[in-house]
């Protein structure tokens, strides 16, 4: 499949970097200011080292170091290019979840498919999506915006969104480092959260994680999946936004709490959880040797069914080549 590849981060950087070993070519690459296009399809790009007519991805990434820019085209030059699948890598905007939702929507106003990424057009705008996805020859997936390498909605879509019940999770890895080493150590949220900076774990504004924002998101999503997904007409299916989820983060839990949690068998854990008419994140207690209970930057992923009980999935749920491959993979369900 040919992809074009909007953002270059460390999500699009490392599709573009894989995607030849998932037996795609990458034939557009764009951030936010410039664009390289692999000649044939619509620019000036060359071909890579490896004799393929995409762009090198050796060449975007040394541009992207060196001048802060993947090429000499135009942005837009990559949404016009001649390509099977749009991969939307895009840094994650709320409210009207722009510019994504609308690299989406031109990619699939040409029939094109779209894979996203970035978690914004899904949490914030997934009906008008799938009015997009309804006029279109094209098809979105976005296995990438919940759990990182984690196949959370591959899951839950091959179990049917009407069998399951419930999804719930830790779905931030930031959020968990922190509760992890207060609880191992003994240690209050600000001296931790200074720890994970360093680390390079937490951004110098946590926010986005330790809110609980992210994690709103992700559960967003998987209520829109499970709301969406268990109707034959989408006007009967609720959609959800950021808006309709109950966040509450974790600046607030006292090291005191976990001490008393562990002693008492439990610690505590930031959980979301979404259905089919709620989305709550919030810290909770859970069982110190139970499922819920990873560490470090670890996720997890529990699915209530009807009839196959309790699944749970974890592994990696961030990271550049952890999430491309989230990516790939949903490149793949699209041949």
């Amino acid at each position: 499949m040919r992809l074009a590849v909007i953002g270059a981060g460390a999500v699009g950087r490392s599709v573009v970097e894989l995607a030849g070993e998932y037996g795609h070519e990458v034939v557009a690459v764009a951030d936010s200011s410039s664009a390289v296009v692999a000649d044939g399809t619509g620019g000036t790009g060359g071909p890579g080292s490896d004799g393929r007519a995409g762009v090198d991805p050796d060449a975007v990434a040394a541009r992207k170091a060196e001048r802060g820019i993947v090429g000499d085209d135009d942005p837009a030059d990559a949404l016009a290019a001649d390509y099977d699948i749009l991969v939307e890598a895009t840094p994650t905007t709320l409210g009207d979840a722009e510019p994504g939702f609308s690299h989406v929507t031109t990619a699939l106003e040409r029939d094109r498919h779209a894979v996203l990424a970035n978690k914004g057009p899904v949490a914030e705008r997934f009906g008008d999506l799938r009015a997009a996805v309804d006029d279109s020859d094209g098809e979105i997936r976005f296995e990438a915006t919940v759990g990182g390498a984690i196949p959370a909605v591959s899951t839950v879509e091959d179990i049917e969104p009407g069998h399951v019940t419930a999804v719930r999770g830790v779905l931030n890895g930031t959020a968990n480092f922190i509760l992890t080493r207060m609880a191992a150590e003994g240690l209050d949220y600000d001296h931790v959260l200074a720890e994970a900076q360093d680390l390079g774990v937490a951004e110098a504004d946590p926010s986005f994680d330790v809110d609980g924002t992210d994690a709103a998101l992700k559960c967003v999503i998987l209520a829109n999946v499970l709301s969406f997904g268990a109707v034959d007409d989408p006007t009967d299916a609720r959609e959800f936004t950021l808006e309709d989820a109950d966040v509450s983060g974790i600046r607030d839990v006292p090291g005191s709490a976990l001490r008393l949690a562990a002693e008492d068998g439990r610690t505590v854990r930031l959980i979301g959880e979404a259905t089919g008419e709620a989305v709550r994140v919030a810290p909770r207690l859970v069982p110190e040797n139970g499922t819920l209970a990873v560490s470090g930057t670890q996720n997890i992923v529990q699915i209530e069914t009807s009839h196959a009980g309790r699944l749970n999935i974890s592994g990696r749920g961030a990271g550049g080549p952890e999430t491309a491959s989230a990516v790939l993979g949903d490149v793949g369900r699209l041949e």
